[in-house]
């Protein structure tokens, strides 16, 4: 029996230990950040997918300044994802916006997937300065040339 309490606390503890280091990578104060931003000061930048890229490929943000980006999947036939891990890591996130449905309030994100025609709006605000890739992980579509970068500065 006392075996067997200590196989459970010690996957208890791994369990609490794996989860609190992957949060740790994400913004620790994202709410307190959001909060303090003055959203009326906010950008708009809008990207469009079409079958295989994202227009703009390339985006500069400025680090502490609002923006909601507005991703249309404009394609006629595919569904796509916004994937960009480490950027997501990089933001505090507010929300993210669906213009039908609602709205979805999470500290933090690693793949947005929209439907074909779809949008969907990311409200953030840049913290960590740096390079980041974003692709669409459906199957070759990265191959094909969906992948851009997004900069915080």
């Amino acid at each position: 029996m006392k075996f067997i309490l200590n196989v459970v606390l010690s996957l208890f503890l791994a369990t609490i230990s794996t989860a609190g280091l992957a949060a740790a990578d994400y913004i620790t104060n994202a709410g307190a950040i959001v909060k303090a931003t003055d959203w009326d000061k906010m950008e708009t930048i809008t990207i469009s997918f079409d079958e295989f890229s994202y227009e703009p490929d390339e985006i500069v943000f400025q680090a502490g300044k609002p923006y909601k980006l507005v991703l249309k999947n404009l394609a006629e036939k595919k569904k796509h994802y916004f994937t960009a891990p480490e950027f997501y890591k990089a933001i505090a996130t507010r929300k993210v916006q669906s213009n039908k449905d609602g709205e979805i309030k999470a500290p933090y994100f690693t793949a947005l997937e929209l439907m074909v025609n779809g949008q969907l709006d990311l409200y953030f605000v840049p913290v960590t300065k740096g390079e980041y890739p974003v692709y669409c992980t459906f199957d070759g579509h990265r191959d094909e040339g969906m992948e851009g970068k997004l900069i915080i500065q």
